[in-house]
């Protein structure tokens, strides 16, 4: 690829897509909530208003030059540094993106906006919509969402419902859990309460393995998560950490580039920048992401760290990079 990316990042490994080409469709932390875990850091201003946040023209000029240089990735994730559903603009962007490549389209957002029709709309279009449900009741959902005054745990999980009934694609329900918060007998009660309601094909449950907003937030242990999988219904699977055996990357016996259109060492310096503004990321992930050994991998990041771009930050035992605010 040519010029710089904007919008796109990746592919990224994925713990639960694979390897996922990202579209960011809304500035950094544009959110509708204020989660304790996000690894982006803390919501400045919570927002509710739907606009043309990004424009999809340079999304689709970057996406098309990316798919010349014979990309490879499991699924097209509008996601990003922010809530995507936002962007006003998010159900014409899928019409364009289905006119230029058959790839998946998932759209990871936090759902607190499905109680409204034309985000329905919009969400609908997608293969994959990938909501979240942290709490059952209102007192927990506070707790660890922060959400904007207008938005209350009975219109997120109404919102879920009636998307639910309406979307004919898969609905994978993720699960954050926060101990001491939401895993108490009585909240896993209420979450699976609101599953039954909500009546979503996955439901993945998932801890604190990055660096987050709040930094008091501590991964739950491997027995801990699949207790309360178990307790969640038969649809609840722990999520596991990426494997590249599971994705596109290994399907070739002979598998090229990910990113060849990155060729020079500058190019590969700012793939990794642009994934690391928008996630915290291990060595590990670096190296599935830009399909390095660790030697590169480690060159890359040393050109990062020396030029002040990037820092790095342990989160239990593991060093992750992200960048400099």
């Amino acid at each position: 690829m040519t010029g710089k990316k904007n919008y796109l990042y990746g592919p990224v490994p994925s713990r639960r897509l694979g390897l996922s080409l990202g579209i960011d469709i809304v500035p950094l932390k544009v959110c509708t909530l204020d989660c304790v875990y996000c690894q982006l850091g803390k919501t400045a201003e919570t927002a509710v208003e739907r606009k043309e946040y990004v424009l999809i023209e340079p999304i689709m000029a970057e996406l098309k030059e990316a798919l010349a240089g014979e990309l490879k990735a499991d699924y097209i994730t509008i996601a990003g540094s922010g809530e995507p559903t936002l962007n006003s603009r998010l159900g014409e962007l899928i019409d364009n993106l289905r006119d230029v490549t058959n790839i998946p389209i998932a759209i990871l957002t936090n759902g607190t906006l499905l109680y409204r029709e034309d985000v329905r709309a919009d969400c609908a279009k997608a293969d994959v919509v990938m909501p979240s449900l942290d709490a059952g009741d209102e007192q927990t959902f506070q707790r660890i969402n922060r959400p904007h005054g207008i938005i209350s745990i009975e219109n997120l999980i109404s919102g879920l419902r009636t998307f639910r009934k309406e979307f004919t694609g898969q609905i994978w329900l993720e699960v954050f859990v926060v101990d001491g918060v939401n895993t108490g007998a009585e909240q896993i009660a209420g979450i699976k309460d609101a599953i039954e309601l909500i009546n979503p094909d996955k439901i993945h449950l998932n801890t604190a393995v990055r660096p987050t907003a709040d930094p008091n937030i501590v991964r739950l242990s491997a027995e801990k998560l699949h207790d309360i999988a178990s307790r969640l219904g038969p649809k609840c699977e722990v999520v596991s950490d990426f494997s590249p055996a599971n994705s596109c990357k290994l399907n070739e016996s002979k598998s090229k580039d990910i990113l060849g259109f990155y060729s020079a060492i500058n190019r590969k310096a700012e793939a990794l920048l642009s994934m690391l503004k928008r996630r915290p990321c291990s060595l590990n992930d670096i190296c599935a992401g830009l399909d390095v050994n660790r030697n590169e991998a480690t060159k890359y990041i040393s050109d990062l760290q020396n030029r002040g771009v990037i820092q790095s930050e342990l989160k239990d035992g593991i060093v992750f990079f992200k960048a400099s605010p």
